[in-house]
């Protein structure tokens, strides 16, 4: 079995943070790549990457496209790429994804379904 990499996150190429002092509550749907650092809870939605950060609390149903876990997430995931759970993360949910790569130590509590495709999105 091979070593697969997960993305590192260079902040500066982020338009949009969400500092960790943001609370957002309700629908939150954007175009470019975000990263999350407070809390949010509702529901995501885009067709861009969606980055959790290690002190991020997300209760919420995402659907984006590329989804990198480092926080806690307390809802399903789905993707129509990639879905990463990095060792500091913790996720209550189902994940759906084309690809789903877990770090050794994280923490995950659902089901799991790769399609193998990008559409999984596309339901």
């Amino acid at each position: 079995m091979s070593d697969v990499p997960l993305t590192s996150i260079d902040e500066d190429t982020l338009d949009t943070i969400l500092a960790a002092d943001v609370t957002f509550t309700g629908t939150l749907s954007f175009k470019d790549p975000l990263m999350i650092k407070g809390r949010v809870s509702g529901s995501i939605r885009t067709q861009s990457d969606l980055h959790i950060d290690e002190r991020a609390v997300v209760e919420a149903d995402i659907q984006a496209g590329n989804v990198t876990v480092r926080g806690t997430v307390k809802g399903n995931i789905l993707a129509s790429g990639r879905v990463e759970l990095f060792a500091s993360c913790s996720v209550d949910g189902d994940v759906r994804a084309a690809e789903v790569t877990m770090e050794p130590g994280c923490r995950f509590n659902g089901a799991c379904t790769m399609t193998g495709s990008r559409d999984a999105g596309k339901e």
